[in-house]
């Protein structure tokens, strides 16, 4: 039986759960008809074709990422609350992200970030080019950050891994190292830690 009372949103809702799970090669009319117990003529009468529908969901994700709340006593503790905000958000909407940036809205999605961001750096002293590199940096950080956390995620079975490739030798007589390096990367941990030392340096004030 047809779904009666169907909305736009709930559409877009629909549609961005399938892209999320499968990519956006997933996303058929018919589909996210049949997700919604709908018949394929009400998506059209909500969204319009596929294309209005892609459009519609870059939209949607732009405005989802431009809402990254600070939170912190300090300027530092508040960049690294929007850092880690914003690798939570891009981590959970891979495929949605990249559609945002195959069609040309990077920079307009990461422009409400990077006013949080500005903010906080302003608070914490930094003025002009500085605070711009601060920005930047962060930013940087973040996305390729989460770039490498996807290839090795999305990366096949390596041989010889890491625990074979690290022992006395190539740990320079470090066994502690060769072991943390041949084992699991923590990577919440580490992506925690690298922000916090990257900020401490960037507000640091006799950095050049």
């Amino acid at each position: 039986m047809a779904r009666a009372a169907l909305t736009r949103e709930e559409v877009l809702q629909a549609a961005a759960a399938l892209v999320k799970q499968h990519g956006p090669a997933a996303l058929t009319m018919r589909k996210l008809a049949a997700e919604l117990g709908t018949a394929v003529t009400s998506i059209y009468w909500h969204v319009g074709n596929r294309e209005s529908l892609l459009d519609a969901l870059v939209a949607r994700t732009v405005a989802d990422l431009g809402v990254v709340a600070a939170r912190g006593r300090t300027p530092a503790e508040r960049i690294v609350s929007v850092a880690r905000g914003l690798r939570r958000d891009l981590r959970e909407r891979p495929h949605l992200v990249a559609m945002v940036h195959e069609r040309g809205l990077t920079e307009r999605m990461f422009l409400p970030v990077q006013r949080s961001l500005v903010h906080e750096v302003h608070a914490a002293g930094l003025r002009g080019a500085r605070a711009a590199d601060a920005v930047r940096a962060v930013q940087f950080h973040v996305v390729g950050f989460v770039l490498v956390e996807r290839n090795r995620e999305r990366a096949p079975v390596q041989s010889p891994g890491e625990q074979d490739l690290w022992d006395a030798e190539t740990g320079e007589q470090d066994p502690a190292l060769a072991r943390s390096l041949g084992g699991p990367v923590d990577a919440d941990r580490l992506f925690t830690r690298s922000t916090r030392a990257l900020v401490a340096g960037l507000l640091t004030a006799d950095a050049p």
